[in-house]
């Protein structure tokens, strides 16, 4: 195609912004509805786009439209398009006014309860204007929902494979170790030695993760040549565990970074029992070609920053 003269002259943002519209609410009628012009001007520029790209981008039915191969290509670059120009407003607004903006960023459980809450503790003292919106999640759905559809700027967590999604960024920040705890009035506390498999026919607290093969809980039990123990109660919920463990009789395997940012200290009592660290790191994630905003920037840079004792921690 000429883009200069067919495409570049001709294309206006207002246009694509109407055609997306027309795609999300899938009729061309509630379209302009909630855009509050007239059927008659959606449908004249959804004609003309047409004709400027050469392609048809719906498919028309009784029941509305649908958007067709190219109709797909068009609105996921259009996605891009909007969010690109709705950030950049973001960025202008926050360098007029250092203590303002916004932040979207996705989590595990894991990481929200410590690190990730660590630094936004940190930041909002230091620019109390600026809005956290925090998605809590698993990886993959943060990953492929979350950060590829642009609702999210950064994520951070242990990615589920070794081999960066290639339209990804990641930034490893450091091998989590796990450690076996109990709550303060547990009866294995402050027992100097205690071996693994003392504890396998203990109450345990473990998420449906840690007791994967090749994970450090299940892989330490299968070091000393047995299982790992059944559960007695399945859940990722840091909230439950510390509940629970404060009744004593529980066992269960907590990450260095919510130990060390843990808000109740003294609720966990680490027995002396060595587990391997995970394999993957805890890590940042971002979406490749896609500038991150000053507030991003700050964000990371204080990951950073916090995540360096757990670097450190053998």
């Amino acid at each position: 195609m000429d883009w200069e003269h067919r495409i570049g002259r001709r294309l206006k943002p207002r246009d694509l912004y109407i055609f997306m519209a027309v795609a999300e609410d899938g009729t061309m009628a509630k379209a302009a509805e909630r855009l509050a012009i007239s059927r008659p001007v959606v449908s004249k520029t959804i004609a003309n786009l047409e004709r400027t790209l050469g392609v048809l981008l719906f498919d028309r039915g009784p029941q509305g439209v649908e958007p067709t191969l190219y109709g797909r290509t068009l609105l996921k670059r259009s996605i891009v398009i909007f969010d690109e120009l709705r950030q950049s407003v973001k960025d202008i607004e926050f360098l007029a006014d250092l203590r303002a903006g916004e932040l979207h960023v996705g989590s595990n459980e894991t990481m929200t309860s410590g690190l990730v809450s660590a630094v936004i503790e940190r930041l909002s003292r230091q620019h109390p204007k600026l809005v956290f919106h925090l998605q809590v999640g698993t990886i993959p759905s943060l990953q492929s929902h979350f950060l590829r559809e642009r609702k999210c700027e950064v994520v951070i967590g242990r990615p589920w494979a070794a081999a960066p999604e290639p339209d990804m960024d990641i930034e490893p920040l450091f091998h989590e170790r796990v450690f076996i705890v109990a709550g303060p009035r547990n009866r294995w506390v402050g027992r100097r030695k205690i071996r693994l498999d003392d504890l396998a026919d203990e109450p345990w607290i473990l998420s449906q993760v840690e007791t994967e093969p090749g994970l450090p809980v299940a892989e330490a039990f299968r070091a000393i040549g047995s299982s790992i123990p059944r559960a007695a109660i399945v859940c990722g919920s840091i909230n439950l565990r510390n509940r629970v463990l404060a009744a004593g009789r529980f066992l269960t395997a907590v990450p260095s970074s919510v130990l060390h940012f843990a808000p109740q200290p003294t609720l966990y009592k680490v027995l002396p029992i060595e587990l391997p660290r995970w394999h993957l790191p805890v890590s940042i994630m971002t979406l490749k070609n896609r500038t991150l905003s000053p507030m991003a920037q700050l964000f990371i840079g204080c990951l950073r920053e916090l995540a360096k004792p757990l670097i450190k921690l053998r």
